[in-house]
């Protein structure tokens, strides 16, 4: 069974857009129709993107900065006159030290990549997602449910994630729903490089599916959501 969705006169604002999952859901919302301004600290034209820069507004910005997210929210709205969707993506993983071997540097790496660019990203865009009862989508983590060995910084930031949506949620009850998705492992070649031998890979495709579902007018009932995504795991 197929499902089908149609965001066209939509206007959705994906950060981490040149990754995996982020040029993924880029993908999935173009297809169903929405105008896709896209953002990331590299540009779309590096080698390092995955993003194709055809089918997007794109907009280089460093969102760990505020000044640069009040920056490209603002253009996005002022040249398309309204947001209608927030899908923030941005996101890494970082692990392998026990929390006593773990430097400040790389916990306050993954607290300000993982928690601080969907903080700021929806402070920004909440003011316009309001006018339009627009939707919020973040990206947690499995993992964020529990402890765990070697990567203690990641797990907390993406609990973060978690608490940042259901927060949303609640200040925005009626006026902007806010959910998350919580994948395993995604399917990337860098994490099938790092994690050999892994059984819980998670297609980007499938996962952007879920996005486009929670920022439909199918999900208007649901907000404060954490969705697994964990394929057959």
């Amino acid at each position: 069974m197929s499902a089908s969705f149609d965001f066209e006169g939509r206007v959705v604002l994906v950060t981490g857009a040149c990754g995996a999952l982020g040029s993924a859901v880029c993908e999935a919302f173009d297809a169903a129709g929405a105008t896709v301004c896209a953002t990331d600290l590299i540009d779309v034209e590096s080698e390092d993107s995955l993003l194709d820069p055809g089918i997007v507004d794109f907009y280089e910005g460093d969102f760990t900065d505020e000044d640069d997210v009040e920056r490209v929210v603002g253009r996005v709205v002022d040249a398309h006159d309204r947001l209608d969707a927030l899908a923030n993506v941005a996101g890494t993983w970082k692990g392998g030290q026990p929390i006593d071997e773990t430097s400040l540097e790389q916990f306050d790496m993954l607290f300000d990549v993982n928690l601080k660019t969907a903080f700021l990203a929806s402070k920004h865009a909440l003011p316009h997602l309001r006018e339009t009862e627009g939707s919020i989508v973040s990206v947690s983590a499995r993992s964020s449910l529990s402890g765990g060995e070697g990567d203690g910084p990641y797990r907390a930031s993406k609990a973060g994630i978690r608490l940042l949506t259901e927060t949303l949620a609640e200040e925005n009850r009626g006026a902007v729903r806010a959910s998350c998705v919580m994948p395993s492992v995604i399917d990337t070649p860098a994490n099938r490089e790092m994690m050999d031998g892994n059984d819980d890979w998670v297609d980007p495709a499938d996962i952007a599916d879920v996005f486009l579902f929670l920022c439909s007018d199918a999900a208007s009932p649901t907000s404060g959501a954490a969705v697994p995504v964990y394929g057959e795991a």
